[in-house]
């Protein structure tokens, strides 16, 4: 059951509150005071976020054209709104696995990984976003100072399992994935590149071979080449 206010006024009150948690905690306060604030302020929390719903934001996250977190004077981007409008929302799991995999918004993909990479557990975190470490469609990204960059999925969502800040977002810690593969709760993974570095490797270690034997005949126990050539062997 989703949790829907015309604000965040309510679920931002820290006076009491029993709501639903997140790791503990009231889910907004996953994003940072400043940037909370920010966003509460901003036009298009104001204008575009009041009333929407599950559905509704599906639309509207399906209509964004790049990804971000503040830029300028710290003015939040309509990504960073629509995830603090997930996190009042709290939707369905089922509904934020659909938002991630449908294929037709790349957008509402990313917007549903960073959701997850804040809400799931470190073992669903893992399984449900490595997946997208193969997706390699490309990201307008809005920088802090304004600018533009071209990021991609597969880049995006390595940045959401390595770092810990994203888009302006203090990232909770993710234990060492080999230390849940050694406690049994991950499948070893199997890089989607690994057929591909074998390739390498294997070609670099011919090209080594080639290289130390050129020049350099077989010699037999007397210091002589197969070929009948004495080769000195003496200091």
């Amino acid at each position: 059951m989703s949790h829907h206010a015309p604000d965040a006024t309510r679920m931002l009150d820290t006076r009491g509150y029993t709501g639903p948690t997140i790791h503990n905690t009231n889910p907004l306060h996953l994003l940072e005071t400043p940037v909370r604030d920010r966003i509460t302020e901003s036009y298009y929390w104001k204008e575009q976020c009041f009333a929407l719903n599950a559905a509704t934001l599906c639309d509207k996250a399906a209509s964004l054209t790049y990804i971000g977190g503040t830029y300028g004077q710290q003015k939040p981007t309509p990504f960073l709104c629509l995830l603090f409008k997930l996190l009042q929302l709290l939707p369905e799991k089922e509904i934020i696995l659909l938002y991630l995999r449908q294929t037709e918004f790349k957008y509402l993909t990313a917007l549903a990984a960073f959701y997850v990479r804040l809400t799931f557990e470190a073992t669903e975190v893992f399984r449900v976003l490595e997946p997208l470490l193969g997706d390699w469609r490309k990201l307008r990204r809005r920088t802090r100072e304004g600018g533009w960059r071209v990021d991609y999925m597969d880049q995006f969502v390595d940045d959401l399992l390595i770092k810990d800040r994203v888009c302006a977002t203090s990232l909770r810690k993710l234990p060492n994935r080999m230390i849940l593969e050694d406690l049994g709760q991950l499948e070893v993974r199997i890089s989607p590149l690994g057929e591909e570095v074998e390739d390498i490797d294997r070609d670099e270690d011919e090209e080594r071979s080639r290289a130390s034997g050129e020049g350099v005949e077989e010699v037999n126990g007397n210091g002589h080449a197969i070929n009948g050539e004495k080769i000195d062997v003496s200091d």
